[in-house]
């Protein structure tokens, strides 16, 4: 498997993007994550957006974080959210999400972030086991989806 920072924008990362979407849709019985994101908030040295290949050239999974400061939404300042970490059915178990989020949280570091931040939701027990055993913790409600009685945050330092 091979990761590479990858414009948000990029043909593979809006595919996978679409079928994160689908399964958020599903899950939640709804139209997906509805959070406005735009690819300038991953551009380094902002953010970052990375795309996994498998060894064939597909990509499998994804993930980035953008900077974030004190805003009206309940974010902090020198936080850096995690979104749209996905990883296909059929890569799962590889340890992909793991490899990914590591990776996220040292480029953030090295941006000078000082935490990581992720909104998740109750229907996705994977991820809060995911961020559970990588040393996030739950925190106070952020973002979009604070108010929603099936979301969950949750943040880890990054100093």
């Amino acid at each position: 498997m091979n990761i590479h920072p990858t414009p948000f924008d990029h043909p593979d990362a809006v595919k996978l993007n679409d079928a994160v979407q689908l399964e958020y849709a599903a899950r939640y019985d709804s139209e997906g994550d509805a959070t406005p994101l735009d690819p300038a908030m991953f551009a380094p040295p902002h953010g970052l957006y990375l795309l996994a290949y498998d060894d064939e050239g597909r990509p499998v999974a994804t993930g980035g974080w953008r900077a974030q400061d004190t805003n009206d939404e309940g974010y902090a300042d020198g936080d850096a959210e995690l979104k749209r970490m996905y990883v296909v059915p059929e890569a799962r178990g590889l340890g992909l999400a793991r490899r990914i989020l590591a990776t996220l949280e040292a480029d953030a570091r090295t941006a000078g972030r000082t935490r990581m931040v992720l909104e998740t939701g109750t229907a996705q027990p994977e991820a809060i086991a995911l961020y559970a055993s990588s040393g996030y913790e739950p925190c106070a409600k952020f973002g979009h989806y604070r108010s929603y009685d099936t979301s969950r945050c949750f943040a880890k330092p990054l100093t």
